[in-house]
């Protein structure tokens, strides 16, 4: 396992993304972390859709508050992998304002490997472990 964050994305908060105090709703704290998660997926080159999919469903997430992201702000997510399991995998996210050097907030989620069909956890196929942990 790494504790290193090993990706990081970068976006802006939109304004469709605040309430009237122009501060991020808290539900796209998630949607952001999804967003850094996909962008790792990429990275690594482990497909999340089609027939060789790496399929993943949610089972636990956990969002910790710092301080808000506003409006206009540039936030960095930065990605690390916790742990991987045998058919589990666990990923931190944290969101930092653009060259702040602590986190606004972070994201703890959990994720299970499943066979689509029978909806039971699955082991996380050799070829997927390595991508995610980064190895060669």
């Amino acid at each position: 396992m790494t504790t290193e964050f090993r990706h990081y994305t970068s976006f802006r908060v939109r304004f469709a993304e605040i309430d009237g105090q122009m501060v991020v709703f808290n539900s796209r704290y998630l949607e952001y972390a999804d967003n850094v998660l996909t962008e790792f997926m990429r990275a690594a080159d482990v497909p999340v859709s089609g027939p060789q999919s790496f399929e993943m469903q949610v089972v636990e997430s956990t969002v910790k508050y710092k301080r808000a992201l506003r409006f206009d702000d540039e936030v960095e997510g930065w990605l690390r992998v916790e742990r991987v399991g045998r058919s589990s995998v666990i990923f931190e996210i944290e969101f930092r304002i653009k060259g702040a050097g602590e986190a606004s907030a972070s994201v703890t989620l959990a994720y299970v490997h499943v066979d689509l069909e029978t909806e039971k956890s699955q082991e996380i196929p050799a070829s997927v472990r390595t991508k995610i942990l980064g190895e060669r």
